[in-house]
């Protein structure tokens, strides 16, 4: 079966390519040209260009059965697919909704509306080991415990270890290096949402580069906005400037939005959350039906905390500038952080990467080939995912195709579901998977390993 996509403006930034051009594909890969097609997309007018990766989102919850909750329009890979999403890298700031690496064998058997690759969350492993007091150091026997676990989920292909030191205050340097240790030279990721932002942003940063570097791994911090998006990014990308002297593989992600997402119960909003955030409680929304939130005083903000730690939340007080400011940055990649509870929360989730290839391409912020460079070939070649990111033959035929005159985000804080228009069509493995937004299959996705 030959596939062929013409007529359409080819952008691939791993291989330099900006131009009018055939794609062609068998089997599933990028394959050289042929006399005949057995199938033919005529993309005149559109972007064809490599399926974007998003390199630091939340998976989709289990069932009571432990099947993927994956297949209706309140997954989070269902929303990755509509943003033209083709493999999104699971298991972030720590968390997991099960263990990695058994998702992995799960999404591999089940399938899932996109590629799934996971990594394996710190915090989640610190939990099981018997250390469940966030707060608390963990013991040598804890310590020993997680990092063998860590290794174990390595080995079965998860492509790194995520920290959420934010949300486990209570690791230490040496759990910290004990358990980051099994990455040695490996190529496998290490991404940490850092312990603090604001001012403190800095000396947190420092505390996760300075305990990793000697690893010898790609490193990543993640979702920068949130954690220097408040009059330190200038500084804070020079610090970053700085470790990437000599390696180029320490980057960082970001989403194109002022607002970021927790749960209310996280260790985000412990006392003295206003003063570092300069704001008053009404700058936290609750989603609690769908997404239409209600914003907090400090009566229902307490009340809620105490008794609905689990509720997602939207906090609005990061600077657009700040936001901008990273997003431009070379070392930074597009990343969604998305996560969604039941169809509620963030319109990061359904709006990132169409809101950057339309409102930042517009704007000047970006050109088209620097956004797409951003959400293709930068993360694949963080990932060490050779096959993915690129439209080189032999590569996997993950392909969006676009028109760079409607593409436009859709999702609100209001109505955070909201698919975007002018992602027109999805390839997986060279199959059609979505057309002008319809979903036409939802177990194409497989599991990435490494």
């Amino acid at each position: 079966m030959k596939l062929l996509i013409k007529n359409g403006l080819v952008i691939d930034p791993a291989n330099k390519i900006h131009e009018l051009r055939e794609v062609w594909i068998e089997n599933g890969k990028l394959a050289a040209p042929s006399e005949r097609a057995d199938e033919i997309i005529d993309a005149a007018g559109k972007v064809v260009c490599p399926g974007f990766i998003d390199i630091h989102m939340h998976e989709d919850p289990l069932d009571a059965a432990g099947r993927l909750l994956a297949y209706d329009e309140t997954s989070v890979f269902a929303c990755m697919l509509h943003m033209g999403v083709t493999t999104a890298v699971a298991g972030n700031c720590g968390e997991n909704k099960a263990h990695p690496a058994d998702y992995l064998d799960l999404v591999a058997r089940d399938g899932a509306p996109v590629n799934v690759a996971m990594l394996a969350g710190h915090g989640f492993f610190r939990e099981l080991s018997g250390c469940r007091d966030r707060y608390a150091p963990a013991t040598a026997a804890e310590r020993l415990w997680m990092a063998r676990e860590l290794e174990r989920a390595l080995s079965r292909g998860c492509l790194g270890i995520s920290y959420g030191i934010r949300y486990q205050p209570g690791t230490d340097a040496r759990e910290l290096a004990e358990t980051a240790a099994c990455c040695r030279g490996s190529g496998k990721l290490l991404a940490a949402h850092i312990r603090d932002d604001a001012a403190q942003v800095f000396s947190a940063a420092r505390e996760f580069l300075d305990a990793a570097l000697p690893l010898d791994t790609p490193l990543q911090l993640s979702h920068i906005g949130s954690m220097a998006g408040f009059g330190q990014m200038r500084e804070f990308l020079a610090l970053l400037d700085g470790y990437r002297q000599d390696r180029e593989d320490i980057r960082a992600d970001c989403y194109p939005y002022a607002a970021f997402s927790t749960t209310l119960g996280s260790a985000t909003y412990d006392e003295g959350w206003r003063e570092r955030y300069g704001c008053g409680y009404e700058a936290v929304e609750l989603c609690l039906d769908r997404g239409r939130g209600t914003r907090c005083d400090e009566a229902l903000f307490r009340r809620m905390r105490a008794e609905r730690p689990e509720c997602v939340t939207v906090c609005h007080v990061m600077r657009q500038d700040e936001v901008d400011l990273a997003l431009r940055h070379g070392a930074v990649m597009v990343a969604s952080d998305s996560t969604l509870d039941q169809g509620r929360g963030h319109p990061r989730a359904c709006g990132t990467f169409p809101r950057v290839l339309s409102r930042y391409v517009a704007n000047g912020v970006l050109s088209l080939d620097e956004a797409i460079a951003k959400m293709t070939a930068l993360p694949a070649r963080q990932l060490g995912l050779k096959n993915k990111g690129n439209l080189s033959q032999g590569s996997d035929a993950d392909i969006v195709i676009f028109d760079p005159n409607t593409v436009l985000d859709l999702a609100t804080f209001d109505e955070p579901l909201a698919a975007p228009r002018g992602i027109e069509r999805v390839l997986l493995a060279g199959k059609t998977v979505l057309k002008d937004g319809a979903i036409l299959n939802r177990h194409t996705g497989t599991a990435v390993r490494g």
